[in-house]
């Protein structure tokens, strides 16, 4: 069975002759990524779960002590 070491490690150097890499360009990389993607995904789970619960509620307002006593609905300018 022939060493196949050589030949991937030849090309892998025409592979990064081919990409030009700059050593000045700074790249968030494959780590970054994923923390983003983390990021991402937990936002709109609690997005999601935020929604279900606002759902959920069921709130009524208490009248106002005021406006039944004078007997009108206008709204108070201010």
């Amino acid at each position: 069975m022939p060493d196949m070491s050589a030949s991937a490690s030849l090309a892998m150097t025409h592979l990064v002759t081919l990409a030009e890499l700059d050593e000045d360009k700074v790249t968030p990389g494959v780590l970054g990524f994923i923390v983003f993607a983390v990021m991402a995904l937990a936002v709109w789970g609690l997005m999601r779960s935020m929604s279900r619960h606002m759902g959920k509620v069921d709130f009524k307002e208490a009248p106002d002590p005021e406006v039944e006593a004078s007997g009108r609905a206008e709204p108070q300018k201010g």
